[in-house]
């Protein structure tokens, strides 16, 4: 699109659809007096196309092409407050393709308290594909809920579950903004009462870390 001759370069922020359908007047007609049938189309072209459709969310160019540093997600003041002991630089989990995935994890054992905390980021080719595959993510949870006010679309579930005796309660919250998914785990056990730290304790730090994750984001990379 960028090395097309004028009018037709003025075409390049309006969608394929419009700029397809206004080809073939811009071929036939002068830019300089064009015919009354044709004037209303070179009017919104020049205008910068403000009466055609807006695109839609589907036709949208993806907003993000790389995924940001996740271990500088989190604000150190929250993993001080979600994972008491923990190293607030966290560490990051290797990945085969670190432009579009990254995780990085938090963990300490407080006295007897023991919690851990993900934050992983994949970028997706498209919209289309990342809301593909947090639906499917989400079809794989039972329970939980949406958060409303988070991302285009957020998802929280919590789970309890027991091994030798030993309660760990894990939270997820999965959020998908534009073309980019946002994956935050949190869970925790206490080794002495054997038992688990309680639902709205896990869910309310999932989110919390959640909400710092989607900010770091920003405005997209493209």
């Amino acid at each position: 699109m960028r090395s097309l001759p004028l009018p037709l370069a003025l075409t390049a922020r309006l969608t394929p659809v419009v700029v397809l359908a206004c080809a073939g007047w811009a071929l036939s007609s002068s830019p300089a007096a064009p015919s009354a049938a044709a004037g209303r189309p070179a009017d919104a072209k020049a205008s910068g196309g403000s009466s055609a459709p807006a695109p839609s969310a589907s036709a949208r160019a993806k907003a993000y092409s790389t995924s940001p540093a996740p271990c500088s997600a989190v604000p150190a003041s929250t993993v001080k407050s979600l994972v008491p002991g923990a190293k607030t630089g966290g560490k990051e989990i290797p990945s085969t393709d670190p432009t579009l995935r990254r995780t990085c994890s938090w963990n300490a054992l407080h006295g007897y308290s023991y919690r851990w905390l993900d934050v992983s980021y994949e970028i997706g080719e498209s919209v289309q594909e990342a809301t593909r595959q947090y639906q499917q993510q989400m079809g794989k949870k039972s329970g939980g809920g949406t958060v409303p006010g988070l991302g285009d679309s957020a998802y929280s579930v919590v789970n309890l579950g027991t091994e030798d005796k030993q309660q760990t309660r894990e939270g997820v919250v999965m959020v998908r903004v534009s073309n980019a998914l946002v994956v935050v785990t949190y869970s925790g056990s206490d080794f002495d009462t054997k038992k688990a730290p309680g639902t709205d304790e896990i869910n309310t730090g999932a989110i919390k870390a959640a909400r710092a994750a989607v900010a770091a984001l920003g405005g997209g990379t493209s």
